[in-house]
C-alpha cells in the first residue's frame, strides 16, 4: 500500500488530498493535513475522483458514429478522420466554418489548459466559445479595462478582512468561485471570532447566508443599484480613503463618477432592490467604518443584465473606500505561474462580432449564447463543423434545446470527452482522454485566484490504462495531423511533452521555483499571504488604475435614465456541495438521497398559485417549459424561484447510468439565449422572467 498526494481538480478550491492506493486501486481519499494551502480540508466531491476513475460508463477508446451506431476505432484512425473532416469543411466553407467550444473543466485539466490553445490557433477560426461568457466574463472585462489585463482579477483577502460583503455568491458551497478558498466555513468563523462581520446579499438565504452575521434579501438582477447606492453615499458623504492607492489613480476620474451618479439616489436603489434606504445606509457606513473590508460578487451579479457594470462598480467601491491593494481588502495574487505576466497591449474586446447578432468578441471568444444561431442561420460564414472539449453546452448554455437542434444539423462534430452525454451524443467522433487520478495536475488558473499564494504540482496517482491517451497527447496529435494537411514539413510546430511545457511555464514566473524543485514538495510550497503590489502589478500604459473606463460610461448613464419597473416572477440558479455543473451526476454517492433538482419558491408565491410542497409544477419562460417538483421555503425572497444548474440528464442517446429520479431538469432550457448583457455579451442566466403553475392531476395521470 502506498500513500499518494495530489490536488483535487473537481472545483476551484485546490484542496490537497491524501490517497491510499494498493494494486492500482484507490482504498481511501482524505484531506492532506500537510497541504500548505488547504490544511486538510476537503468537501464530499473529492471521493468522486474514485467514482470517475472506476465508472463503467466512462469511455476509454475513440468512438466513431457510423449510420447512427457507435463503434470503437483506433487512435490513429480517429485522429486522421478528425483532422481530414475539419480540413475539408474549412476548404469548402472557410476557416470560420469550424467552431470550438471549451467547457469549464478545461481549466481543471492541466493537459487541456496547456495544449489546447495551440490546436485552437492552428484551426484559425474566429468562432471560439467557452463557458466564460456564461459565467465570469464580466470579471475579466473589468480586469482588462481597469487594471490592464483580463487575468488581473482582484481576490478578497478573507484571511485578514474585518468585513466581508458577499453579493450573489455562495462560497460555503462553491469553496469560492473566482476566489480559490478551501475551507470557507472556518475562514468565515475566523472573521467573526476576531470581531469582524460577514454580510450576504442574495435573493435566497443560502448556506453562506445562514452562517453570516446578516442576510439581506434583494430582487434578482438588481445588485447594480445597491452597489451604486453605496458608491453614491461614499462619494456624497466623503467617506473615501485614497491613501493606499493615491499614486495609482487619477482623482479627476472620481469627480467624473460623482457627476455620473448625480441623477441617481438611494431611494432609487431601494425601489429597485427591495432593500430599504435605512439598510443600504447602515450597510455602507459599516463597510466604511471597518478596519478592513472587501466586497465580493459572483454569479448572481456576473450573469445578469448589468453584469459588466456590476464588476466595474464592485472594483470601484473597494478602491474608493481604501479597500484595494491592502491586507483584508481586494488584492491581486503573486502566483508562481502568472497568467497576467505579459502586457495586455491593445484591448482584446470587440475586435470582431458574432455573425448573426453582432455580439462582441472578448479575449478571442464570442458569447456562447450565439452559438446555436450561428450554426442554424444559413449564409456566408455559417458554422458547419464543431469541436467540443471538456464541455456539455447542451446543459450549460442558454436554450439548450435550440443547441440540440443546432448540433444535430452539423456536417461534422468531434468531442474530446470521457462520456457519451447530452452534448457528445451529437458527435461523429468522441476522443476520450485519460482522466482524474491518471493525470498530473497543476492549478494554473486557480493559483492566480487564490486567497493565499502557494504553488503545487501533483504527479498522477494511478497509471493510465494501456491504449489510452492523455488530453495533451490528443491535442498534440490533432494539431500535428491538421498541420500536415495545411503546412510543409518545415513549417510544422514543435512538439513538447507535458513536463517540458510545465518546465517552460514555470521558468517564466517570478517566484524562482523550478519545476524540478516543485516536484520535491508533494504538499506544495507556501509563497506567503497576498501582498500589496501597486503600481508595479498594473498592466495599463500609464501604470494607473483606469477608474472610469469609457466602455462603462454610456451603460451607466442608460441604467440611471431607465425607469424602474416590476418584472414579475424571476428565476435564479443555485448549486449544491455534491455537484459541480453537470460533472458529477453519474456518481451515485454524489446524487443519492432525496432529489435535489427542485424548484424553490416562497410560501406566499406558492399560495397565490395554489401550489403545495411536493406538487409537480410547470415552469415556463419565453424559450421553453419544464416540469419540476416544487419545494416551498421561506429561504427564497418573494417574487423569485430557484432551480439548480447542470441537471437535465433525460435526453435520449446518452450512455450514462443516472437514475431517472436523479435526472432532474435543465435550468438552461428555460434561459433565454437572446437575453445578454448589452455591454459585455454575458448570458443572463439569473433574473429570468418565468411563469409557474400547477400541473393538473389529469396531466400527471396521462
Amino acid at each position: 500500500m502506498a500513500t499518494k498526494y495530489r490536488t483535487c481538480n473537481l472545483c476551484e478550491a485546490l484542496c490537497g488530498l491524501s490517497i491510499e492506493v494498493e494494486d492500482n486501486k484507490v482504498l481511501s481519499i482524505k484531506g492532506d493535513k500537510e497541504d500548505v494551502f488547504s490544511r486538510g480540508h476537503i468537501c464530499p466531491k473529492a471521493v468522486a475522483l474514485k467514482d470517475l476513475h472506476e465508472d463503467p460508463d466512462r469511455l476509454k477508446t475513440p468512438m466513431h458514429k457510423v449510420d447512427g451506431e457507435w463503434k470503437s476505432i483506433s487512435w490513429d484512425e480517429a485522429i486522421s478522420i478528425t483532422a481530414q473532416r475539419l480540413y475539408d469543411v474549412q476548404q469548402k466553407s472557410g476557416d470560420n466554418a469550424v467552431a470550438i467550444y471549451q467547457g469549464n473543466p478545461s481549466v481543471h485539466n492541466l493537459g487541456t489548459a496547456l495544449f489546447s490553445p495551440q490546436f485552437v490557433r492552428a484551426l484559425g477560426s474566429k468562432n471560439r466559445y467557452s463557458a466564460t461568457s456564461v459565467d465570469q466574463l464580466a470579471h475579466h472585462l473589468a480586469g482588462e479595462y481597469m487594471l490592464g489585463h483580463q487575468f488581473l482579477v482582484p481576490v478578497p483577502d478573507i484571511n485578514r478582512t474585518d468585513f466581508w460583503l458577499i453579493l450573489g455568491g455562495n462560497p460555503m458551497v462553491s469553496n469560492g468561485s473566482l476566489m480559490t478558498a478551501p475551507d470557507v466555513g472556518n475562514r468565515l468563523k475566523s472573521i467573526q471570532k476576531r470581531g469582524g462581520q460577514v454580510v450576504v446579499v442574495d435573493p435566497r438565504r443560502t448556506e453562506t447566508a445562514d452562517k453570516a452575521d446578516k442576510h439581506l434579501f434583494i430582487r434578482p438582477g438588481t445588485d447594480i443599484y445597491l452597489i451604486l447606492a453605496m458608491m453614491k453615499i461614499v462619494l456624497d458623504e466623503e467617506l473615501m480613503d485614497l491613501e493606499q492607492i493615491s499614486g495609482s489613480i487619477d482623482v479627476k476620474q472620481i469627480a467624473q463618477i460623482k457627476e455620473a451618479l448625480k441623477g441617481f439616489t438611494v431611494v432609487n436603489a431601494a425601489q429597485a432592490t427591495g432593500v430599504s434606504t435605512q439598510e443600504i445606509e447602515e450597510l455602507t457606513r459599516a463597510f466604511c467604518a471597518a478596519k478592513s473590508a472587501v466586497c465580493y460578487g459572483r454569479l448572481g451579479v456576473s450573469a445578469t443584465t448589468y453584469g459588466g457594470l456590476c464588476h466595474w462598480a464592485i472594483n470601484t467601491l473597494n478602491i474608493i473606500t481604501g479597500n484595494f491593494d491592502r491586507p483584508g481588502g481586494a488584492m491581486l495574487t503573486s502566483p508562481a505561474v502568472d497568467l497576467a505576466r505579459s502586457k495586455s497591449g491593445k484591448k482584446r474586446f470587440r475586435r470582431w462580432s458574432s455573425r448573426v447578432r453582432g455580439l462582441p468578441e472578448f479575449g478571442g471568444e464570442l458569447p456562447s449564447s450565439t452559438l446555436a444561431e450561428d450554426i442554424l442561420t444559413p449564409g456566408e460564414g455559417q458554422i458547419k463543423a464543431m469541436v467540443t472539449s471538456c464541455g456539455n453546452p447542451v446543459l450549460s448554455v442558454p436554450n439548450g434545446r435550440k443547441l440540440d437542434e443546432a448540433f444535430d444539423s452539423l456536417e461534422f462534430m468531434v468531442s474530446i470527452d470521457i462520456y457519451l452525454n447530452e452534448t457528445t451524443r451529437h458527435a461523429d467522433i468522441i476522443l476520450p482522454p485519460a482522466t482524474g487520478l491518471e493525470t498530473p495536475h497543476y492549478g494554473l488558473a486557480f493559483h492566480n485566484l487564490a486567497i493565499h499564494n502557494s504553488t503545487k504540482y501533483s504527479e498522477a496517482v494511478l497509471p493510465k490504462e494501456e491504449g489510452t491517451l492523455y488530453d495533451w497527447e490528443i491535442f498534440s496529435k490533432l494539431q500535428r495531423a491538421y498541420e500536415k494537411l495545411t503546412k510543409s514539413e518545415e513549417e510544422l510546430s514543435p512538439q513538447f511533452t507535458l513536463e517540458q511545457m510545465m518546465e517552460m511555464t514555470l521558468s517564466m514566473g517570478s517566484s524562482g521555483v523550478t519545476f524540478q524543485e516543485l516536484k520535491k514538495h508533494p504538499h506544495g510550497i507556501d509563497l506567503g499571504p497576498l501582498k500589496s503590489s501597486m503600481p508595479g502589478r498594473l498592466k495599463t500604459e500609464d501604470k494607473k488604475i483606469n477608474l472610469f473606463p469609457e466602455i462603462y460610461q454610456d451603460p451607466l448613464a442608460g441604467l440611471i435614465a431607465e425607469p424602474i419597473s416590476e418584472r414579475g416572477l424571476l428565476m435564479i440558479g443555485r448549486r449544491h456541495l455534491r455537484s459541480n455543473n453537470s460533472w458529477l451526476h453519474n456518481s451515485y454517492r454524489m446524487v443519492k438521497g432525496r432529489p435535489r433538482c427542485t424548484m424553490l419558491m416562497h410560501p406566499d408565491d406558492a399560495q397565490d398559485r395554489g401550489i403545495v410542497n411536493g406538487d409537480t409544477v410547470v415552469v415556463k419562460s419565453r424559450v421553453g417549459q419544464e416540469e419540476i417538483v416544487a419545494e416551498i421555503s421561506d429561504e427564497m425572497m418573494k417574487g423569485s424561484i430557484s432551480i439548480p444548474h447542470g441537471w437535465g440528464h433525460n435526453r435520449p442517446g446518452t450512455r450514462m447510468s443516472i437514475a431517472e429520479e436523479h435526472a432532474g431538469v435543465s435550468m438552461n432550457d428555460l434561459v433565454d439565449d437572446m437575453a445578454v448583457d448589452a455591454l459585455s455579451g454575458v448570458s443572463v442566466i439569473n433574473a429570468v422572467p418565468v411563469e409557474v403553475f400547477v400541473k393538473s392531476e389529469s396531466e400527471v395521470l396521462v
